[in-house]
């Protein structure tokens, strides 16, 4: 039976995250920056209206979770009070106590993605480890893993590049996943994907293990102040891949693009533009260069918080296996699920929840 404890256990919990989030500050920068969309020449300037108005939306969705929650506890509040009067069946009051539950550890789990980045659109890059056919075939089914992870969760898809490979599985992959905590989700996924199976390319029906490394970064917007030198990028164009006959690209739209200073090397054929490719990657070079930073600010807060739970980039994060036994473990949080074929499927929620709930408060 619901009494007066769960009802203020609940309400304690909802003021938990009022204090820790700041609700009454955001209240306030939202009323500011509102005063100035009222002005006669907002719109003078389309960009900076845009990027204003992308800023109070970011900052109402967490002054709007507390507000739902807050009368969700009121009604929950009123329904106690008629239930002690006779008023209304036990049932119904349970009903109302598990929808305000549930709605609170919602927003619990969100305050793990409170972080500036975490709204961000991200960028997902897979690549197959040594094996060849064997790991390129691994990548590819990561690949649909993620891509139907990201249609069951009603976020917009893009396939930012993609290099085949022969005879089967791809060399490489760049998705962009654009929606709501894109980034905050799926920066659980950044590590070596590790598989174990009976292997459909041989003929002897032996048992292979296959890796696949998977990196995830911010797609950087206009709020991030990245400064790029032109002098230290080169260029390089070439034809993107793709059907044979007449859909083949006749000309070189691909880019690739190097970065002295960091290494880092980015190839987008995205389009059939040059000239938007081009853009596009150094959007992703700025958006990678950003990753850069947040990951130096996260291996300093690890050095001063050196008993926590650290995320060490590059590692082994999740095995799936397949053969002898059927299983997909995370070696970071331990979370496992008896059903590969449905984690395959795109149905990675459970191992993301698990390890935001475990690492979120560290890794920000």
């Amino acid at each position: 039976m619901i009494n007066e404890e769960n009802i203020l256990d609940l309400k304690n919990r909802l003021n938990s995250l009022y204090n820790y989030l700041e609700i009454s500050n955001k209240k306030g920068e939202i009323k500011l920056l509102e005063i100035d969309t009222q002005k006669d020449n907002f719109w003078d300037t389309p960009k900076s209206a845009e990027k204003k108005l992308k800023e109070i939306n970011q900052i109402k969705i967490w002054t709007q979770l507390y507000e739902k929650n807050q009368r969700l506890i009121e009604d929950l509040t009123v329904m106690h009070e008629f239930y002690k009067q006779n008023e209304c069946e036990e049932l119904e009051l349970n009903s109302i106590y598990e929808e305000c539950l549930k709605s609170i550890e919602d927003f619990e789990f969100k305050n793990m993605l409170s972080a500036k980045e975490d709204n961000m659109s991200a960028i997902l890059t897979i690549n197959p480890g040594a094996g060849g056919t064997e790991s390129q075939d691994w990548a590819e089914m990561i690949m649909r893993m993620y891509l139907m992870w990201g249609e069951k969760n009603k976020y917009k898809v893009k396939q930012i590049d993609l290099q085949k490979a022969e005879p089967a599985g791809i060399k490489s992959a760049t998705l962009e996943f654009e929606g709501e905590f894109a980034y905050g989700n799926l920066k659980s996924e950044n590590g070596v994907h590790r598989l174990v199976r009976i292997s459909p390319f041989d003929s002897n029906a032996k048992r292979h293990t296959s890796f696949a490394s998977v990196f995830v970064y911010p797609l950087a917007d206009e709020t991030i102040n990245i400064v790029i030198d032109p002098s230290e990028i080169s260029w390089d164009t070439f034809r993107s891949s793709g059907a044979g006959g007449q859909g083949v690209n006749k000309i070189e739209s691909a880019v690739r693009l190097k970065h002295e200073p960091s290494g880092i090397i980015i190839e987008n054929s995205e389009t059939r533009s040059q000239l938007e490719n081009k853009e596009k990657a150094m959007r992703l070079l700025k958006s990678q260069l950003y990753e850069l930073e947040l990951r130096k600010l996260q291996e300093e807060k690890n050095k001063i918080e050196g008993n926590k739970k650290k995320i060490e980039w590059g590692s082994q994060i999740r095995n799936y296996v397949l053969h002898p036994y059927k299983m997909v473990k995370d070696l970071r949080t331990n979370y496992e699920s008896s059903n590969p074929e449905s984690v395959l499927n795109g149905d990675i929620n459970p191992f993301i929840r698990e390890f935001l709930m475990q690492f979120g408060k560290n890794y920000q």
